[in-house]
């Protein structure tokens, strides 16, 4: 690509999912609707589990901060997609297309994170019984909390300082619905191979520790699970492992997908479509999938109902 075709840019225009007619009504209702239930969701489980006493323990404060997580990096995409789709002006300032891709990076990283560190935790729980309160203190919970958020602050930082790099850019289209980094890299004029494979090998290298971290987890907890003599007790450990579980492999089945693999921007339609996926669904679903198949949520939630009635 010829110097004479590389300007720098002050906005993005970001193209969206489709722009087919038939879709421009059904899109932002749906979007809507998904981005509304997310939302109530996830800020009712965050209340939820701050004002119910038989919610304090270690587990529910990692979920309180996983609903958390998942509103806030929604928020960051679902607000401005809607409004670009609704509207015709789908631009997007340089700078705000940084912040956005800073804020979501860190976001999505701090919940690979904290995945893993709810997978030990249920480890300890089940593994260790006995010990778990003691193991599983408040400082330790609110150090490995802090640990997470740390990791993708400093993991998006990097990818951000780099981005900010870039000269110029042959176009200042994006063919994405929000500011992702490999779509932005694929604009850029000149080389971007260490960004390309610094976000290769970061990526890979945080679901490698958290991948180890979870199924060593869930190992331990296989082999105590099947050591149990009551049925009764199997299936209750198996129980409160299910909803974390589901959640692991919804979450990791799609990043994995876009970002540990090489030049992952150049298969723009198949990444929007996996991305909308763990943007968009994944936050309206883990609430749900947490509360529908958990006593205690039930409980607590219709004790709130009683007391407000």
């Amino acid at each position: 690509m010829g110097k004479k075709n590389c300007t720098t840019v002050t906005e993005f225009i970001l193209l969206g999912l489709s722009d087919a007619p038939e879709l421009r009504a059904f899109l932002p209702l749906m979007f809507l609707l998904i981005y509304g239930v997310t939302v109530l969701a996830n800020l009712g489980m965050t209340a939820l589990i701050h004002v119910s006493s038989g919610l304090h323990t270690p587990m529910y404060f990692f979920l309180s901060h996983l609903s958390f997580i998942d509103f806030c990096y929604s928020s960051i995409i679902m607000p401005k997609m809607l409004a670009n789709i609704l509207n015709k002006d789908k631009s997007i300032s340089f700078l705000g297309c940084m912040m956005q891709f800073y804020l979501f990076c860190s976001f999505v990283v701090t919940e690979v994170f904290l995945l893993a560190v709810m997978a030990y935790d249920r480890f300890v729980a089940i593994c260790n019984p006995l010990l778990y309160m003691v193991t599983m203190s408040r400082k330790l919970c609110v150090e490995l909390v802090f640990g997470c958020y740390f990791c993708g602050m400093l993991c998006s930082l990097i990818h951000l300082c780099l981005a900010l790099e870039i000269p110029s850019y042959r176009s200042n289209v994006i063919n994405h619905f929000f500011c992702d980094l490999p779509p932005l890299l694929s604009l850029a004029c000149s080389d971007v191979t260490v960004n390309e494979v610094l976000l290769f090998i970061m990526a890979s290298f945080n679901e490698i520790i958290t991948m180890v971290i979870i199924l060593t987890s869930y190992l331990f907890i296989l082999i105590t699970i099947l050591r149990m003599r009551s049925a009764e007790g199997r299936r209750k450990a198996f129980y409160t492992c299910a909803s974390h579980l589901t959640a692991i492999m919804v979450f990791h089945g799609t990043s994995l997908s876009i970002y540990c693999r090489p030049s992952s921007g150049t298969n723009g339609d198949a990444d929007k479509v996996a991305t909308v996926f763990y943007t968009v669904v994944i936050p309206m679903l883990n609430p749900l999938i947490y509360s529908l198949r958990n006593k205690d949520v039930k409980e607590a939630l219709r004790k709130v109902k009683e007391k407000i009635l």
